[in-house]
């Protein structure tokens, strides 16, 4: 049996993108620990919470369902301990 052990953290790129209506996120844990994964439009304001809160090591994957918002551009931060990572993503219906 293969165990993998993700060594960094990690956030991809989500898949697919552009996307229409639905796209993954995956994202990896070195060690457990608090994490936020959040969604902003383009003017930065708050859209979506998928994930919060403590988290076991490993590697993650969710999906986001953007049925109900417009067109356009959208960022996801991943907050995990100090650390931070912010990608682009594009919303094409």
């Amino acid at each position: 049996m293969e165990i993998n052990i993700p060594l960094e953290f990690v956030l991809e790129q989500n898949y697919p993108n552009p996307f229409n209506p639905s796209t993954k996120i995956k994202y990896s844990l070195p060690e457990a620990g608090n994490i936020k994964l959040t969604i902003y439009n383009s003017v930065g304001e708050e859209v979506s919470v998928l994930a919060e809160g403590f988290m076991e090591q490993g590697q993650y994957e969710i999906t986001f369902d953007a049925t109900n918002l417009p067109s356009g551009i959208y960022f996801y931060k991943l907050q995990y301990g100090n650390f931070l990572i912010v990608k682009k993503m594009m919303l094409m219906k």
